[in-house]
């Protein structure tokens, strides 16, 4: 009869360790993929005052190149940042746009309460934002008076990088511009893990990783000045979560200093187009794996303005959509930030234009 409970008692036992085990087993499943290791950086040149550095990955790492929806990480459902409210999802054709690219849009209209998207799929898919990054350790910098825009000039410390345009005393407007990797390592290095990690966490920025604080994971670039957590490495974010974000630093009810956005707008503004009163703000980004681009971006927001009545040539901001376009890996095509810059300013142009006419009505 002992013999039998005992018996009993160890197939009990064998059940209990097996269902614990198998529940590990999918817990562990469902954590976040592991940020490729990368290598180097590389210049693109995406206009006369604005050069973009590029991340590419390691070549002797595990690699995480996308698929072709471009998938590196899935985002939650909604992909929308706390604190946001949830607009109304709308699937656009935007195909003429992209020539055949892989790519994704969003264009958030606060408005209407409406997110339009084209390739969803990839617009809700994680990726590195690269230099899209120098938006919020700009922002972060700023705010926390860690940067004084007057007395931002950085000294350089005599080594010389790929970017000729590094190679000296550099100042904020200028850093922003040439995407100075140097100079933005020594902003987010004074801003600290803290801070910036309550930065993150406050706009809900994509998945919030930081942990690869030094950048590490890119392990054929042991130059620290030249790596960091946003360069292809542990933090990622969704093309829509980047829309969302700027709302939530540019929108009506933003958290943020009026000085803090006006700082970032000087050095984000991208293009004006004076038919339809329209300003363009951005960031661009790229990063390659093996010499290809796999990931390239351009982000930020756009405002129409129209006159007003009371004050002669006077204007008013009449609208202000948020966007992010986003280029995956594209065999035997040219994907790059500038190529990215130029569908979004295209985009959004049309966007505002058609806007803008029927208000007129």
């Amino acid at each position: 009869m002992k013999k039998r409970r005992k018996c009993v008692k160890a197939v009990y036992l064998a059940c209990m360790s097996a269902f614990v085990l198998a529940g590990c087993s999918v817990h562990d499943s469902t954590k976040e993929k592991a940020a490729p290791e990368y290598e180097q950086e590389e210049e693109d040149k995406v206009g006369p005052t604005e050069t973009e550095e590029v991340e590419e990955a390691s070549k002797t790492g595990e690699t995480a190149e996308p698929t072709e929806t471009g998938e590196s990480e899935e985002a939650s459902e909604t992909g929308t940042p706390a604190g946001a409210a949830e607009p109304e999802i709308v699937d656009a054709e935007w195909s003429e746009y992209f020539n055949g690219l892989n790519g994704a849009a969003v264009i958030y209209d606060v408005s209407d309460s409406r997110c339009t998207m084209y390739h969803r799929d990839l617009a809700l898919t994680r990726r590195s934002p690269c230099s899209t990054f120098k938006i919020i350790s700009s922002l972060a910098a700023l705010e926390n008076g860690i940067m004084e825009p007057e007395n931002s000039t950085r000294t350089w410390s005599g080594e010389e990088f790929w970017n000729e345009d590094w190679n000296k005393d550099i100042d904020f407007q200028e850093a922003f511009r040439s995407s100075c990797v140097w100079y933005f390592r020594e902003v987010i290095n004074e801003i600290g893990e803290d801070v910036m990690q309550a930065e993150l966490d406050r706009l809900s920025y994509g998945n919030c990783d930081i942990s690869d604080w030094e950048g590490r994971l890119n392990t054929n670039n042991n130059n620290r000045a030249l790596t960091g957590f946003w360069i292809e490495s542990s933090l990622l974010i969704s093309p829509k979560e980047q829309a969302l974000v700027m709302e939530l630093i540019f929108g009506e009810n933003s958290d943020y200093s009026e000085e803090t956005r006006n700082e970032l707008k000087q050095v984000m503004l991208a293009e004006e187009q004076s038919d339809a009163d329209i300003s363009i703000y951005g960031k661009t980004g790229m990063g390659k794996a093996d010499g290809v681009v796999v990931d390239a971006w351009f982000t930020g927001f756009a405002e129409s303005t129209k006159e007003t009545e009371n004050m002669e040539n006077a204007k008013e901001t009449e609208r202000r959509i948020y966007f992010c376009v986003y280029l995956g890996k594209t065999d035997g095509m040219d994907v790059s930030s500038a190529r990215a810059k130029e569908i979004a300013v295209g985009l959004v142009s049309d966007y505002c234009a058609r806007e803008h006419a029927e208000w007129k009505e």
